[in-house]
């Protein structure tokens, strides 16, 4: 609102960082200094502000908003805060990469009060169709501490179990963390092989640390942790060994499909979802880290949870660039 009271509603972008939300003050058709803008100067005058997030269905069940409402000023270029939220809005809206939001004030806002109103739980999407979830599931790698709940867990599960697979034989196990201590264990154990592998790609130090750095927070901050494990005693057996590696290749192919099965549907409930394939490269490492069997064949990890934040979405090459015969 302005000096006098007179509100000013405006859509806008934001991100959340270290308890504090930003947004930007972004360029515009006609260069226009961004202390003039009408919100600026609203601020100024009022440092008062209110803003809500909402959530919409037709199904009206499903309904819910958060507001916001606390103190707003503006963060100048090199005063503390202003680069770490720059990057974070970059890291969120692609728009923002090639815009020089890093040399224009932010508008920082201070929460004091939330309200909210609604169902704000597990958020189902029942407007998306199958093709609506495959085009609008996202990986995410970053999520909040929320628990997922056990039922939600055990949905996911039993969506990979109903993936396709060779001869039915499900040629696949999983293993699922939920706890700290085992995802602590993991991390610990990988972390000498992730460190052995980067050097091999002569990375500098500071790039191997912050890299080992990150792969960790992944493992460990992910609510729920999902191994993808390959199981071979099921399969046929032949005499010969092209046609036992071909088995092999469908128990693998099968094995995606149920990761792609449990992605979905984590979507579908309102979860997030990522994939990290690092156990691949290190399966015995896995093994004796979660004490599971031998013909446990560790492949993969699907994490799952809220997102922290929005991913960056990479774009999709056009379908006839994809399609190299149709007759």
């Amino acid at each position: 609102m302005d000096g006098r009271g007179q509100p000013y509603v405006v859509p806008f972008c934001y991100v959340h960082v270290g308890g504090c939300f930003y947004t930007p003050l972004d360029e515009k058709p006609k260069s226009v200094d961004p202390r003039k803008l009408r919100r600026v100067r609203n601020i100024l005058e009022n440092p008062r502000v209110s803003f809500v997030v909402d959530r919409y269905f037709e199904d009206w069940s499903q309904l819910g908003y958060v507001m916001v409402q606390g103190f707003a000023d503006l963060l100048s270029p090199g005063e503390e805060g202003h680069d770490e939220a720059v990057v974070a809005l970059r890291e969120k809206y692609t728009q923002y990469r090639d815009m020089v939001i890093h040399e224009r004030p932010l508008i920082r806002i201070r929460p004091e009060r939330f309200v909210s109103w609604g169902d704000l739980g597990v958020a189902q999407r029942p407007e998306l169709d199958l093709m609506g979830l495959m085009r609008g599931r996202r990986s995410v790698r970053w999520f909040t501490d929320e628990p997922v709940e056990p039922s939600v867990v055990r949905l996911i599960l039993e969506a990979g179990r109903w993936a396709p697979s060779p001869h039915g034989r499900q040629p696949w196990r999983f293993a699922v963390l939920t706890r700290s201590d085992p995802k602590v264990r993991l991390a610990d154990a990988m972390a000498a092989t992730w460190r052995e592998q980067l050097a091999l790609d002569n990375q500098p130090e500071a790039v191997v640390a912050t890299r080992l750095r990150k792969a960790r927070e992944r493992l460990v901050g992910a609510p729920v942790v999902v191994i993808l494990c390959l199981y071979l005693d099921d399969l046929d057996v032949y005499s010969d060994d092209e046609r036992q590696a071909a088995e092999t290749t469908m128990a693998v192919q099968s094995l995606g499909a149920a990761g792609q099965n449990m992605l979905l549907a984590a979507y579908g409930v309102g979860l997030d979802g990522g994939w990290m394939c690092a156990p691949l490269f290190c399966p015995d490492v896995v093994r004796g880290a979660l004490g599971l069997h031998q013909q446990l064949i560790p492949h993969a990890m699907l994490t799952f949870g809220r997102a922290a934040r929005d991913p960056v979405r990479r774009e999709r090459r056009p379908l006839d660039e994809l399609v190299e015969l149709y007759e």
